[in-house]
């Protein structure tokens, strides 16, 4: 009688302890990840933030000063995702934004879905795309120096979703992607996101982030995926951004540590949350109560729990850069201290501050898009 496969046999020794030893670089010491792998269009909504064109030069520009910050950001930041335009631009002196991210200690990353699309005989639910020709891209990007990748799916909260054929969905074209990247020696990052869209309580969310969860893992386990070599990049548990009920951040910590324990194997090295919509101060906040809830149970965590944000790490950098040279050195403190403070929070050891006016913006946007 044959046998069945089990989960990461498929892999070398070798190949499985580069996979592990680079998720586990990503997330060491409270580091997280720059999700800096927006689109051509969404970066044009950034841009027009501080009225300025959506050109291939200012966008490289935007992205150059994100990449040229002090080499300290390394201490906080163990990864970047980058967009395929990105990944192949270079700064003023001809330097590759891949070169300059290594020599900062930062493990570049690329974004390899191609956004979401309707699924068919839902309520307005999707799927999302870029499967066919993966298998190339990743070979591809790992040539050209990138060794994780992300793909992101979307599911919504409401009266009868998400359905259970968006579930499963969802979890299968995630759970595919994996093995893929991990064919091609590339940690996959797991995105299944629960949208922040509605007016669903906390407990909604919890539940329907717990029930997402367990069918995803099932969907990594039935292809055989070596979860040690992948990455979680899920939301927290939070209230829908209509919900008129008010929760503490203590309330968000523990509902969302609670369905971790319930829901993610011990032998994913770790979870890197997105934001989601939530401001710069509030992302911190609800980051560090995460980790100061799962302190508690130090025998019952076994994952590290960081971040990786874009908006939430960019969003006051934009602002202060206003597209002017004259300001890139005032940007590039910003955003090497939103890195820091969200590797303190990473650690539980966020002291929260009266947040500057920008830091406290709401970052929602309705069904987002990357």
């Amino acid at each position: 009688m044959a046998t069945l496969p089990s989960t990461g046999t498929w892999l070398s020794d070798e190949q499985k302890k580069a996979l592990r030893d680079t998720a586990e670089a990503i997330v060491a010491d409270g580091k997280g990840i720059l999700a800096a792998d927006e689109s051509t269009g969404t970066m044009g909504k950034r841009l027009s933030q501080i009225g300025l064109e959506n050109t291939d030069e200012n966008r490289r520009l935007f992205r150059q000063l994100l990449f040229t910050s002090k080499k300290e950001i390394g201490q906080y930041l163990g990864g970047c995702i980058l967009f395929h335009e990105t990944l192949y631009q270079k700064a003023d002196d001809g330097t590759p934004f891949v070169t300059l991210l290594q020599d900062r200690g930062i493990i570049p990353g690329i974004k390899v879905d191609l956004g979401v699309v309707p699924l068919a005989g839902t309520v307005n639910e999707t799927t999302t795309q870029g499967l066919d020709d993966l298998g190339k891209r990743c070979a591809k990007y790992y040539q050209d120096g990138c060794r994780f990748a992300k793909w992101r799916c979307v599911l919504k909260i409401g009266e009868h979703q998400p359905s259970p054929l968006a579930i499963l969905e969802n979890a299968n074209v995630l759970a595919r992607y994996a093995s893929t990247c991990q064919q091609n020696g590339i940690v996959p990052i797991v995105e299944p996101e629960v949208l922040m869209d509605g007016t669903h309580d906390l407990e909604r969310c919890q539940i329907v982030t717990e029930k997402v969860l367990a069918a995803q893992y099932k969907a990594l386990s039935d292809h055989n995926v070596y979860l040690e070599g992948t990455l979680l990049k899920p939301n927290m548990c939070l209230p829908g951004q209509g919900c008129e009920k008010k929760y503490t951040p203590e309330q968000i910590g523990e509902a969302t540590v609670t369905t971790f324990r319930r829901a993610l194997p011990a032998a994913v090295p770790g979870v890197t949350f997105l934001s989601g919509g939530q401001s710069e101060e509030e992302a911190s906040i609800n980051l560090n109560a995460v980790n100061a809830y799962a302190s508690k149970y130090p025998t019952k965590r076994p994952w590290k729990l960081s971040f990786s944000y874009g908006r939430a790490l960019q969003f006051s950098t934009i602002k202060a850069w206003e597209g002017k040279a004259e300001n890139v050195a005032k940007a590039q403190d910003v955003l090497l201290n939103r890195a820091k403070a969200n590797w303190a929070a990473s650690q539980g050891k966020y002291a929260a501050t009266e947040a500057a006016a920008v830091a406290g913006e709401s970052l929602f946007v309705a069904n987002h898009q990357y």
